[in-house]
């Protein structure tokens, strides 16, 4: 799961509990590979069987239905049985065939039949696995973020679902309520491949247990890769791995960015309200906060074609250029503009992408080939520097 010789949870002031490096960490190194502790699916309604129910591999062959349900496929046969003694029991495959049928007289939302999807994988679990429960319900996560009215709907929901022994925590409105809170602070989606021409899309959220602890900064120094349509050896096409972006000192926090680094300020403080409940006060905030008059007059102004903008534009790409030295360091400038050679090294330049750059792992060296965690494209990092206008 974790490696702990080289991360560590620590309480920091005012962030809660966080990832700490307990070693100096170089560019592009591993520090942790972690499997889900539960996975369900992003979909409202199965309209197709193109991914498997259990890998959410795209089945590229005919796909095994489940003996119990029409809405359910598997890659394999191996898949298959994985999931019909774990993830896909008879009470899970009956909930979900219940719950499908019951969405449009409740009148659920999108995201409310996702989560009542995940509802029936986390109870689940309290029954397959209690000791991975009591993980799930160990991590951050407060009831006050959820909405009351969205808690009492779904555990009434989910309520009507085929009655079943679940296990010792019982089945209660108060822990409805808890596990919610810890879907919406600690889920990661599992995106579908990238596509210029339209936007990424999720195809299962997971919740793991020590990625769960990262924080967030609006510049991350780490980033998350998943390879979920990818054969991969000694791990699941499941796992999440992170990899440090740049060096980072012995006792650093270690962050990643729950959003594309490119979000404008007062739309990463909107996201990070809503979906997670707290305010971002990072040095990136900190400095773009000041500019988030000029920056809402600016969308405004947008399609006007205003030469003053393009003019800003240019002064802006010119200004970053100056400011990376000889060894592609940034100047004493870089505080009013802090990230500036983010953007030029650690940006994907590749169109409507955004995705955040991490050197190959190193082996006696540094690499110098970096790989965007969205697209997948690999580039050398002097390339990035030479083709900065691009940003």
């Amino acid at each position: 799961m974790a490696n702990n010789q080289l991360l560590k949870i620590s309480e920091i002031e005012g962030r809660g509990r966080g990832l700490v490096a307990t070693q100096p960490l170089k560019p592009g190194q591993l520090i942790l590979k972690d499997s889900p502790l539960l996975l369900y699916s992003a979909s409202s309604l199965v309209t197709s069987n193109t991914f498997c129910s259990n890998c959410f591999r795209v089945i590229l062959q005919s796909p095994i239905p489940c003996p119990w349900c029409p809405s359910s496929f598997f890659c394999t046969s191996n898949c298959q049985s994985s999931a019909l003694s774990s993830s896909h029991t008879p009470w899970v495959c009956q909930s979900l065939t219940h719950l499908r049928n019951s969405f449009s007289s409740h009148n659920l939302n999108v995201d409310q039949q996702i989560q009542a999807f995940f509802l029936i994988s986390a109870y689940n679990l309290a029954v397959i696995s209690p000791s991975s429960f009591r993980v799930l319900l160990s991590l951050q996560g407060d009831s006050s973020v959820v909405s009351e009215t969205d808690a009492n709907l779904l555990h009434s929901l989910v309520a009507t679902c085929p009655s079943t022994n679940l296990g010792e925590f019982g089945f209660s409105q108060e822990l409805t309520a808890a596990l919610l809170a810890k879907d919406k602070v600690n889920a990661f989606g599992l995106m579908e491949p990238f596509d210029s021409n339209r936007e990424r899309g999720v195809r299962a959220y997971g919740i793991y247990p020590m990625a769960s602890f990262f924080n967030h900064d609006c510049l991350p120094n780490a980033c998350r890769f998943e390879y979920v349509d990818t054969d991969v050896n000694n791990r699941s096409n499941t796992d999440i791995i992170v990899r440090v972006i740049h060096d980072v000192p012995e006792g650093r926090e270690i962050c990643l960015s729950y959003f594309p680094v490119n979000f404008k300020y007062l739309e990463r403080q909107e996201r990070l309200k809503e979906d997670y409940g707290f305010t971002c006060n990072c040095d990136r905030c900190e400095v773009e906060a000041n500019w988030s008059d000029r920056e809402d007059d600016a969308m405004d102004k947008e399609g006007e074609g205003s030469e003053e903008e393009e003019e800003e534009d240019e002064e802006m790409e010119e200004d970053m250029d100056d400011e990376v030295n000889v060894n592609g360091e940034m100047e004493e400038r870089d505080q009013d503009f802090p990230h500036a050679y983010f953007f030029l090294r650690y940006m994907c330049n590749r169109e409507n992408c955004w995705g955040t750059l991490a050197p190959l792992p190193p082996d006696a060296s540094p690499s110098t080939v970096m790989e965007c965690n969205v697209c997948g494209n690999f580039s050398k990092s002097d390339e990035l520097m030479v083709g900065s206008g691009d940003h």
